[in-house]
């Protein structure tokens, strides 16, 4: 996977900018505030996938414009492709995000997922090790978004539903039919539920030894790495749509007491253990810092081999947080990749052969 070409108009802070990439480094160098990780996140962007920032879709417009637009072309599948962005404001014909890929219209900008594939890492990924499940829900989503088609659709469903059934628990008593609605919604959470824990089984069960290897290696053998997927029901049953039924059914009363829905995928974890304690609690910065990097590189090495070329990595700032032993690391185990690093200070790239583009007030300047 390669970006060759990316125009931007009225990203964020940035009203209108080109970038011809490097095939291999791009360093994004400016002062903090000039719009280095706006420019990042816009390319994160042609994945298909929400912000990494967690920003909502109108917040990428600049300020007092009603669109944003983003052209990509970009080499993957051994072919060159074109894709283009479009983000709506609120009050245009077509809020959010849509796009066109190849000349096909999308309406949403999700469907177009899987066709260019990106790795970010970023500060606030260190969240994954210190934060609530809700984090490592979404690393998990993320990747298997860009990897499988069919997840994204099982994903928005069972979604919808949840939404549908917390309403319907809010007003049961009052709500005529509810106990056949309630079935209906039981059962369509079942079918789509297992479908997402399936997915989610599977791609731990090849990252957990490959992102344990990667920490072996950072840590030079003294500290062990483990993930556990801890899932809604049991995964391990040849029938995981029964198991979810049994566990849904037997919280039924405690859901009506409750006035929403306590059990399913949207209520998962993955528990991230380094030499079997809990890295949340038990971890130092270091440990949780290398745990994340172990992780992501293990996201883009599944990429690659899923998909038979290597995804782009995205890199924000993450080198500045990391010791001179784990940069050396990081940047020797993405020379496959083509990479983009934002940094306030290019010295540490100074005998690179990558390309230096410089980032100010909202402008690009290569």
């Amino acid at each position: 996977m390669r970006l060759d070409h990316l125009t931007i108009t009225d990203y964020r802070n940035i009203a209108a900018a080109e970038l011809t990439p490097d095939p291999g480094l791009t360093v994004l160098c400016g002062a903090n505030g000039q719009g280095k990780t706006n420019l990042l996140e816009s390319i994160w962007m042609l994945t298909g996938g929400k912000s990494f920032r967690g920003s909502k879709d109108a917040e990428l417009i600049r300020r007092g414009e009603a669109f944003s637009v983003l052209d990509a072309r970009f080499e993957g599948r051994g072919r060159e492709q074109t894709l283009r962005l479009t983000v709506g404001g609120r009050d245009t014909r077509r809020p959010g995000r849509s796009g066109r890929l190849n000349g096909t219209d999308y309406a949403r900008a999700g469907a177009m997922a899987g066709a260019f594939t990106a790795v970010v890492f970023e500060p606030n990924h260190l969240s994954l090790v210190k934060g609530g499940p809700e984090g490592r829900r979404r690393f998990l989503d993320t990747a298997l978004c860009q990897l499988y088609p069919g997840y994204l659709a099982a994903l928005r469903r069972y979604a919808r539903i949840i939404t549908q059934k917390n309403a319907l628990l809010k007003s049961y008593e009052i709500t005529p039919g509810a106990a056949q609605l309630l079935e209906a919604f039981q059962t369509e959470l079942v079918k789509y539920g297992a479908q997402i824990m399936i997915y989610r089984r599977g791609y731990l069960g090849n990252l957990a030894p490959a992102a344990a290897k990667n920490y072996e290696e950072i840590s030079s053998g003294a500290e062990r790495l483990e993930l556990r997927y801890l899932p809604a029901a049991s995964v391990e049953d040849p029938h995981p749509a029964d198991a979810l039924a049994e566990k849904l059914a037997a919280m039924e009363q405690a859901e009506l007491r409750a006035g929403y829905c306590l059990v399913g995928p949207h209520r998962e974890d993955v528990e991230i253990l380094i030499n079997d304690q809990p890295a949340r609690v038990f971890g130092s910065q270091g440990q949780q810092r290398s745990a994340v990097l172990a992780m992501k590189l293990a996201e883009a090495a599944m990429a690659g081999e899923l998909l038979e070329e290597e995804p782009v990595m995205l890199l924000d700032d993450v080198l500045s947080e990391l010791d001179d032993d784990r940069q050396t690391y990081l940047l020797t185990r993405i020379g496959k990749n083509q990479t983009f690093v934002t940094t306030c200070d290019t010295a540490a790239f100074a005998r690179t052969n990558g390309k230096i583009v410089i980032v100010e007030g909202g402008r690009v300047r290569e």
